[in-house]
Order: C-alpha cells, then structure tokens, then sequence
C-alpha cells in the first residue's frame, strides 16, 4: 500500500507537469504558434553548441541556419557567427493562461538568427512552440470534456441507485442506448454536418460538448453498481434507522466512497477524450488554423512524402506520447489501489 502511494504521487506530478507545460507555453515558447518565417521553411532543427570552433567549453550557442544555394528547403550552418543562446529574454506578446499579458521567453537567440528546436513545418513556423500551444487546446478539451462526462454519469448513477424501480430501468436503457453507438463515428458525423468556418471557441466547445454527451454512459453504469453496493454496508443502514434522508445518505456517506472510482475514470477517460480530439483536429475536423493543436500538428504526417524528406516533424510525439503513457501508469496505480484487499 505505501508503494501504490509513493507511486500514485509520483505519476500524478509526473502527469501535472504536462499540464504546467501547457499553462505556461507562452513562457517555453520561443515564438508565437502562428509567427511565420518564410525564408526557412521546413527547416530541420536547429543544433545547440556547447563546444567552440576552438574546441573549448563554453555556454549553448547556435549557428543561423541558411538555405544551400541551389536547393530547395535543404539548409546548413553559417559557421562564420555564434549566436548565443540566452535565457528570459523579451519576445512575442502573449497572455499566461490567456488572461495576463507578457513577452517574457524561457530562451531566445538575438535576431536575424532563429532557435527551432523541432525544426518548422512549410509555412516557417515553429513546430516546437505550436507543440506547445497545441498542448492548452488538447488538454484543455479532453479534460473539461472528461469532467463533464464523469459529473453528468455520476449524477445519472446515483439518480437510479438511489431510487430504484422505473426510474433505475428508464436510466440504464438511455445509458445502454449510449453504448451501443460507436462513439468515434458518431463524433465525426457530427463534427463534419457543422461549418467548418467556425470561430475557435465554438469549435471548442462543440467538441467538448459532443465528447461529454458520448462519453458519460459507461461511466453512469459503473457508478450506479458501485453506489448499489455502498448501500448494502452497515454504517449506511444505520444512518438510514436514525432517520436520515434519501439525500443525506447520498451526500454524506455514499457519495464520498466514489472518489477513487471516479479518480480511476478519469485517469482512463481524460487520453481518450485527448485522442479523440487530436483525431479530428488531424483530419481537419477540430479547431481551425492558425490555431494550433496537437492533430494540427502532426497533421502533416498524414504524407508519407512529408515524413521521408522531413523526419523532424515526427518530433512533436515525444511530446505526446510520455502524456498517454502517465495516465496509463496513473490508471494502473489507482486500480491497484482500488483493488480489494484479502483479509
């Protein structure tokens, strides 16, 4: 049990630096997600030196990347000037959390020279900074949706467990009928029948909102069994013979064993909704450009010509995948923590 805890922390500050990351892009990033450079298109990324011309040590540096002369988007280093790499530096204006304005950077090299850590995609811009404000849309959306999801089947489960007879029959048949459509088609149908020239923040909440609809039904399910149960322990049937309320009960004593099992949900639930929404922005269906998010970023995967001639763009999924692969260890942590114990 000490384990699972030391553990159960462990990948939920090891998840909530994604989240930190993402809050924060505007301060990581280099430059804005829709900055545009077209004198270095598809360029690869830019190398950080720690070691001179001369072979000794010294802070990071990088060489101006420049177009080789009679090729196309094939590029080199001007090894003539080092341009320092410096640390807070004043850039592009931006708002942390959308709410207070800055254009304080993490690091940034003097102009005319560039810094591109995951290189750009055709248009110049920055593939690293997009990664990163492409992070406040998908996380944004697939645990809001998540939440909502979790809250309205909770609320349906709870419903139904606590007053039984029709009611209970009427929840679980809506709930079965939920099921039984397949979830991803149902959200590409409907994504694809709205405009596609929608403002970012109707895009949002549409997919938010579709995501909760289709994603609350297994969850109302699995709460309704779970709040069956706690009904059937002794301190529940006390508190029933001491004159307490339906509500009360609900409120006091069988809402509050539920918090793990929702934890659980939610660990298992906010990667789906994450994917869920990286697929449609990667077919085009999700928030429009020049907004960025994750599928919009990788969305240029989807050419094999484009993965063959620039590897670089492969860069955002180690970004992306150490986030799923925390939530799949949180998500293992919290059922073996949930786990009955043998006595």
């Amino acid at each position: 049990m000490i384990r699972h805890s030391y553990l159960l922390r462990l990948w939920l500050a090891f998840t909530a630096v994604f989240y930190v990351i993402a809050i924060s892009a505007g301060v990581l990033a280099p430059y804005g997600f829709s900055e545009q450079d077209r004198e270095h298109t598809n360029c690869p990324p830019t190398l950080i030196h720690f070691i001179s011309g001369g072979g000794r040590l010294t802070g990071p540096f990088v060489y101006e990347q420049r177009q080789i002369e009679g090729e196309l988007e094939r590029y080199e280093e001007d090894r003539t000037r080092a341009v320092p790499l410096k640390f807070f530096v004043t850039g592009t204006n931006y708002k942390v959390a959308g709410i207070i304005p800055a254009n304080s950077h993490l690091f940034g090299v003097a102009q005319p020279a560039k810094v591109y850590i995951f290189g750009t995609d055709e248009y110049g811009r920055d593939q690293f900074s997009r990664f990163l404000y492409g992070a406040q849309v998908s996380l944004f959306v697939g645990t809001l949706a998540a939440a909502i999801a979790l809250t309205l089947g909770l609320a349906i489960g709870a419903i139904a467990a606590t007053f039984g007879g029709w009611i209970d029959a009427f929840a679980m048949r809506f709930t079965e009928l939920f099921m039984a459509l397949p979830w991803l088609y149902l959200l590409l149908a409907v994504r694809a029948i709205l405009p596609l020239r929608t403002a970012a923040s109707t895009s949002l909440l549409i997919i938010m909102s579709v995501l909760a609809l289709v994603g609350w039904a297994k969850p109302a399910r699995l709460f309704r069994g779970v709040i069956l149960s706690v009904q059937e322990l002794d301190f529940v049937g006390a508190a029933s013979a001491m004159g307490g309320t339906r509500w009360y009960i609900l409120r006091r004593h069988v809402l509050p064993q539920t918090k793990t099992v929702f934890a659980l949900q939610a660990a298992l639930l906010i990667p789906q909704f994450i994917v869920a929404e990286v697929t449609l922005s990667f077919l085009g269906l999700g928030v429009g450009e020049p907004i960025p998010s994750w599928g919009a970023v990788l969305a240029p995967l989807a050419r094999y010509e484009s993965i063959g001639l620039h590897w670089w763009l492969v860069l955002p999924l180690c970004g992306v995948v150490p986030l799923f692969f925390s939530y799949h260890e949180l998500s293992t942590v919290l059922q073996a923590e949930n786990a009955p114990t043998m006595m």
